[in-house]
């Protein structure tokens, strides 16, 4: 789970959900002149705690912890994110129908005095599932939302290619290892390892850096703004992994519009939508 994933939205439905579930202690309905502490919470009626504290929480859960995954969970096929979105809509369409009838119905018996208003805990209720529906729903639609919660560190300069010390990134086997043929490293003569026909200890000769893709390309860290996929090398338009939002990745070659890039575990493959991107 990568909590840098997450957007803006993401944000205001984790806010929501923290002020729904203050409002579950909160009163259901109020009395003129009745004691507060004395009306029961939200938990204390059934159909609320099911269909607006539940329904909510659920909803925001499955919306927040998908979208911090690598890669979307999915249940028959179907998004989790799509189904915690419905949830929450449906919580906000409860809270607001218990608004207009908080008791139930008991109010509308024949005979019966004017019934209790909605206490505070439903009024907040409501207020906290239409911004968790409206930014569940909107987050996939709008710019603004899908800006990452979290700012991605900045990365040290990376080394170019072909230079004296090896990148030190993830995604290279043995970084920080003794690399072959280099100098003062323990057990090994200066001047590195002895070709064949070469007296031991006899100074190498320099070796020509080998020509990169890409004429003058030089490798560089970059983030995306918003989850983007990365193609195989091949050509093929079949996704090897996602980008995700507030994570830094290498890119080390140019590939006509798109780049070569690097994910944490060392796969490589062709970012194609480089618009918006975040150089580090």
């Amino acid at each position: 789970m990568n909590i840098r994933s997450l957007t803006r939205g993401d944000g205001v439905v984790i806010g929501a959900a923290v002020l729904l579930l203050i409002a579950s202690f909160l009163g259901l309905y109020s009395i003129d002149g009745a004691d507060s502490s004395d009306l029961p919470s939200l938990w204390g009626s059934g159909p609320v705690m099911l269909g607006v504290v539940l329904a909510g929480l659920i909803g925001a859960a499955l919306v927040v912890v998908t979208r911090a995954m690598p890669q979307p969970l999915k249940v028959a096929g179907l998004d989790l994110a799509q189904f915690g979105a419905a949830f929450t809509v449906f919580a906000a369409w409860s809270a607001l129908g218990n608004i207009f009838d908080p008791i139930g119905g008991v109010d509308n018996i024949q005979g019966a005095a004017e019934g209790p208003s909605a206490g505070i805990g439903l009024i907040l209720a409501l207020v906290a599932t239409l911004l968790m529906a409206g930014a569940a729903v909107a987050t996939p639609l709008v710019p603004a939302l899908q800006a990452a919660l979290l700012p991605a560190p900045r990365p040290a300069a990376p080394q170019p290619y072909g230079g004296a010390q090896p990148p030190t990134g993830y995604g290279y086997p043995g970084a920080g290892a003794p690399q072959p043929g280099q100098p003062g490293q323990p057990g090994q003569p200066y001047g590195g390892q002895p070709q064949p026909g070469q007296a031991y200890g006899a100074p190498q000769q320099p070796q020509a850096p080998q020509a990169q893709p890409g004429g003058d390309f030089s490798p560089f860290w970059f983030a995306v703004p918003v989850p983007r996929p990365l193609f195989a090398e091949d050509g093929s338009q079949t996704p090897i992994a996602e980008l995700a939002p507030g994570t830094w990745y290498l890119a080390v070659e140019q590939r006509g519009p798109g780049l070569v890039a690097q994910t944490q575990d060392g796969r490589r493959g062709v970012l194609q939508d480089t618009s918006g991107i975040q150089r580090g």
